[in-house]
């Protein structure tokens, strides 16, 4: 289908400059679009790869001007194109099932009324189940788990016994909620198992990524807040806190007793030590480490994490190292030439 650039416009609420007639014939990014097709351009140095394509139309932010393309100015060029994008591919829309006979429900188990429970799910003793809620194939729901409203539970996750999730949340494929924290005593010369009697809650409006692992409390609560999205493959620890709208990527991996303020940003592979205490508003790089508090807002590098400025300067320096020691080792040598040892002044002298 073909769709006439000035419909695109005006669903994203954009201004067009250029041919509204124009037809449309599909939506790609700027690697992947070919002749006919709308992309985007959010920055200045996306233009130089649009001149050697043949798009028929791109969205750009305000400071961003096409010379020659047709082109729809919004705020924000990323949803703007993500909304023109399900024009030309809706999303698949979910047949609603009920609950299967096929999947295994305790008698003791609550379920509100619109919830779909697909088959092989299993929904444990005194388990409840807010409004709307869809649990896939294959999820395992312990006994006393409570899940709000218009919860989705993609296939395979587990949640064990009493974890409480808010409502709105997404819950993806192979997430493990509640498992036992790694605690254990070792003062009699074995590693004996601490008991984890405590819970896992999670906040509202949380997304939680593919095989990503929250470890229940040792006593207490394991907390995520409300609006906080973790990517796939994260690894929370017992007893950690973390803040409202966090934003934890892949690999991350958080020791138990740990916390995190309001609007904290991790980046892949970020490594946080046990009983750290992260401030709201602080953003960690990939791959960093965190051995001690952050106790102020802004950007943190390395390992261990330190102000990004810090170590950018490190970063540098040691860039110029090689080159340091060469010049220090010809200055030896030129010395050395100039400066005879004391070994060659004594053989002159006899």
């Amino acid at each position: 289908m073909s769709i006439r650039l000035s419909e695109l416009a005006e669903l994203v609420e954009g201004s067009l400059n250029g041919d509204g007639q124009l037809p449309i014939s599909g939506a790609a990014s700027l690697s992947d679009a070919g002749p006919g097709f709308i992309t985007f351009a959010d920055r200045e140095q996306m233009l130089e790869q649009l001149e050697g394509t043949e798009v028929a139309a791109v969205v750009v932010p305000h400071d961003v001007i096409p010379p020659k393309t047709p082109y729809i100015v919004v705020d924000n060029p990323r949803i703007a194109f993500t909304e023109i994008l399900q024009r030309f591919r809706p999303p698949r829309q979910r047949r609603r099932i009920g609950i299967s006979p096929a999947a295994h429900i305790s008698p003791s188990a609550n379920i509100a009324d619109d919830v779909d429970i697909h088959p092989g799910a299993t929904v444990g003793e005194d388990v409840q189940i807010g409004r709307g809620c869809t649990i896939h194939a294959g999820v395992h729901l312990m006994a006393g788990c409570q899940i709000g409203e218009d919860v989705t539970i993609f296939p395979g996750a587990v949640f064990y016994e009493e974890t409480v999730v808010g409502d709105r949340c997404r819950i993806h494929a192979g997430v493990v909620l509640g498992a036992d924290g790694f605690g254990y005593d070792s003062s009699s010369g074995t590693h004996q198992l601490i008991p984890q009697i405590g819970t896992v809650e999670i906040g509202c409006d949380v997304e939680i990524g593919a095989n990503t692992t929250i470890d229940r409390a040792t006593f207490g609560v394991t907390r995520i807040g409300d609006g906080t999205k973790i990517d796939n493959m994260v690894m929370i620890g017992h007893n950690c806190q973390i803040g409202k709208h966090n934003l934890l990527c892949s690999q991350v991996g958080i020791a138990g007793s740990s916390t995190t303020g309001d609007y904290v940003v991790m980046a892949g592979q970020v490594g946080v030590r046990d009983h750290c205490n992260i401030a709201g508003g602080v953003q960690i790089g990939g791959q960093a480490g965190v051995t001690e508090d952050l106790k102020k807002p802004g950007r943190y590098l390395g390992s261990p994490a330190i102000p990004a400025r810090q170590e950018i300067q490190m970063i540098m320096s040691r860039a110029k190292l090689v080159k340091t020691v060469r010049r220090v080792k010809q200055l030896e040598k030129t010395v050395a030439q100039l400066n005879p040892t004391t070994e060659e002044n004594d053989s002159s002298a006899a």
